[in-house]
């Protein structure tokens, strides 16, 4: 079930657990059970529910994002006691408990997003008949393309998951006690329930800061250091909206890996302001379920080449867009794999013949291509690694060999005299 109750943001990152010991032994005051009712941007302060008033310097938002409820779509319910939603601590408690207790019943997953695909999975595994239930034609229609999606969706159905596709709930059935006994869907069919998994969209937290700060695709623009509007206000997250070179435009990504990052850049920017560039962000999705484990890199726009054993277990797909590669699914990968994927994926090369890449599948970005023709080479932020271009002839070799000796001497004497190596 959920990882309850260790329960941190840094679970699967490989960081230091931030435990309230971690936050007093860091100097960082931590405090809970505080709800912060209005801000002043203007005046920069906060004022909290017991009537406190809080002045900051600088302020970081990271409200993160709520749950879309369903009485947003005209449907009572979410109230009811075997109706769960996924989105903090306490719902994931909830969802557990309710799993627990439904064990050989029926379940109904609203949805056909993350949320539903890793809660059906996870439901069907622990013994619950499980149906889900969308309006799209196929499971994860943001990011899946209909042959992705049908390869997931076998598998589902054939560890009994049923789809109903092309129609929504409408209402509810309720016993005496007010706990939900059945499904109605639009299309006028009833499904009988023992419980409920809602997962339809999210929505950011920007309330606070509405007529403050600007407002973009649903939530707060922040430029290429995630600064807002005003200078001395950041946003990290769910809730902030900012610039994507790879994709050429604006995006507010919903993923932890957006979440932890944005998070870490603003903390270098507000401590090393000299030292800290533009944020330079290669978006990542993943998900793990059943014995899949996909990730897909950069932006999902242009025409699609799939490649790989779709009927095996290891398969993928490049979207090529004005004549570059600009993104990348694989699922059954190794490190090595997923890492050769992204890395081919930022630097965007040229592909002249889709057929070609197709033909090349996984190969492509293993040992790249003779048309690949890199952007200007970067440093991704908060790290150390360089991409450079590929070297065409073997003076550039050793030039090569020669600088990073040299560079790599100069490091050992730094580090030595620093103390540091």
């Amino acid at each position: 079930p959920a990882r309850l109750p260790s329960f941190h943001t840094c679970v699967g990152a490989n960081e230091e657990l931030l435990t309230p010991t971690w936050y007093e032994e860091h100097g960082i005051e931590l405090v809970l059970g505080t709800r912060v009712e209005s801000v002043d941007v203007g005046q920069k302060t906060l004022l909290t529910a017991s009537g406190e008033t809080i002045r900051y310097e600088t302020l970081i938002i990271a409200t993160g994002a709520k749950a879309l409820k369903l009485e947003e779509f005209g449907v009572k319910g979410s109230e009811a006691e075997n109706v769960c939603y996924l989105r903090d601590l306490a719902d994931a408690d909830r969802l557990v408990n309710v799993m627990q207790s439904c064990t050989g019943g029926n379940a109904v997953v609203i949805g056909g997003g993350y949320i539903a695909m890793e809660c059906a999975a996870s439901l069907v595994t622990n013994k619950i008949n499980v149906t889900m239930v969308f309006p799209e034609a196929h499971c994860m229609p943001r990011l899946f393309t209909p042959k992705i999606a049908s390869y997931y969706e076998d598998y589902y159905q054939s560890k009994g998951v049923k789809f109903i596709r092309g129609t929504i709930l409408s209402s509810f059935e309720f016993d005496s006690n007010g706990k939900v006994t059945a499904v109605n869907l639009r299309d006028g069919s009833q499904i009988p329930v023992d419980m409920v998994v809602v997962g339809i969209g999210i929505r950011p937290n920007t309330s606070l800061f509405e007529g403050q700060l600007t407002m973009e695709k649903g939530g707060i623009k922040v430029n290429g250091k995630l600064q807002t509007s005003n200078d001395s206000v950041y946003a990290v997250g769910d809730v902030a909206v900012f610039p994507v070179d790879l994709c050429g435009r604006i995006r507010r990504l919903e993923h932890v890996d957006s979440a932890r990052k944005t998070a870490k850049h603003v903390a270098a920017v507000i401590m090393e302001p000299d030292k800290t560039g533009e944020f330079e962000y290669l978006p990542l999705f993943y998900s793990k379920a059943f014995s899949f484990s996909w990730r897909f890199y950069g932006d999902n726009a242009g025409e699609v080449v799939h490649f790989g054993d779709y009927l095996g277990t290891k398969f993928g797909a490049y979207w090529i867009n004005n004549g570059h590669l600009v993104g990348s699914f694989l699922e059954g990968g190794t490190e090595d794999e997923f890492e050769a994927i992204a890395n081919a994926t930022q630097l965007k090369p040229a592909v002249d013949d889709l057929a070609e890449v197709g033909r090349q599948g996984l190969n492509f970005a293993m040992t790249g291509n003779k048309k690949i023709k890199p952007q200007t080479p970067l440093i991704e932020a908060g790290t150390s690694s360089l991409v450079v271009e590929t070297l065409i002839y073997p003076w550039h070799a050793t030039a090569g060999v020669v600088v990073a000796a040299s560079v790599a001497a100069f490091a050992y004497w730094y580090g030595r005299r620093r103390r540091r190596w």
